[in-house]
């Protein structure tokens, strides 16, 4: 594990990607790109047939500086750090405080890598890795930037921490719907890491998410609810919303619901009992049932 410094000082536990990782990323990306190399070459020389050499070198050499230079760097930059290969093994490159990279960082990287891994076969970029403690290679270093693991074990995943329970019922009014899932994912991130950042800044970061909460959910934070018991308080109730959607918001079969008052099918119905008449030979005294209606109906006397 390594952290890295955001610009609010808060430090982020990430995994740097090791040498093998990043030589498989590599090799696949290096697959990829000689392959449209060669077929955009095959087809180029048939389109130029009729130019002289000269024109030919020339194309060929522009052709090989955009798709084995320029292209990892268009890539890099479009993708925010994740090629081919880096995707494959679940790999991401970003900045030094964990931002995403941009178009100056994907250049340097680029740039650097031609030295390193085209002309020298890998051999500069795998020493640079093994030296360095995150496994950066030189293009790492002059770019600022460093390549990290996404796919981590989910029992890294920090503890989520209960909402106050006399704190539920003041949110369980409040209208959710407008309130984005970009601003719940910073939320519960804040949440499951509240107790690694300085008390100030998790303090200041905690006021500012409930301040985007409140103003999207329409109802303004209590006064005498902190900003953080607040934020545990709307994540609950939110997941408490999508359980009950997904898993409790239909009856069982038949449309009957299940209850001490719900009402009995009219098939399974008790007969009433038949009122006495004038002829009848059934005393009026009789005993009741033993058992009662199960509708808990009691026949007048």
């Amino acid at each position: 594990m390594s952290e890295l410094v955001t610009g609010e000082a808060v430090a982020l536990e990430v995994r740097p990607a090791r040498l093998p990782s990043r030589a498989l990323a590599v090799l696949l990306d290096l697959v990829v790109a000689v392959a449209v190399y060669v077929a955009v070459t095959v087809a180029l020389v048939a389109a130029t047939s009729s130019l002289d050499t000269a024109a030919q070198t020339a194309l060929s050499i522009a052709v090989f500086v955009l798709l084995l230079v320029g292209g990892p760097i268009a890539v890099e930059t479009l993708s925010h750090g994740r090629s081919l290969g880096k995707m494959a093994c679940g790999l991401r490159v970003v900045r030094d405080d964990g931002g995403p990279i941009r178009f100056r960082h994907a250049l340097v990287r680029g740039l650097l890598g031609v030295v390193e891994i085209l002309l020298t076969f890998g051999v500069v970029a795998c020493i640079a890795s093994l030296v360095s403690a995150r496994g950066r290679r030189l293009g790492d270093v002059f770019a600022g930037t460093l390549v990290v693991r996404e796919r981590v074990p989910a029992a890294s995943a920090g503890f989520l921490p209960p909402p106050p329970p006399w704190l539920a019922h003041r949110v369980s009014e409040l209208d959710l719907s407008a309130v984005p899932d970009d601003l719940w994912l910073a939320v519960r991130q804040y949440l499951t890491r509240m107790g690694q950042l300085d008390r100030g800044v998790g303090w200041g970061m905690a006021e500012r998410l409930a301040a985007d909460v409140a103003a999207r959910t329409g109802a303004p934070v209590p006064t005498d609810v902190p900003p953080a018991p607040y934020l545990a308080a709307v994540l609950h109730e939110r997941q408490a919303r999508e359980a009950r959607r997904a898993f409790g918001g239909g009856s069982p079969a038949g449309g009957w619901s299940v209850g001490p008052t719900s009402p009995v099918p009219p098939s399974s119905a008790p007969a009433p009992p038949e009122s006495p008449t004038a002829g009848s030979t059934r005393p009026t005294d009789a005993a009741p049932p033993s058992v009662p209606p199960a509708t808990g109906f009691v026949p007048p006397a």
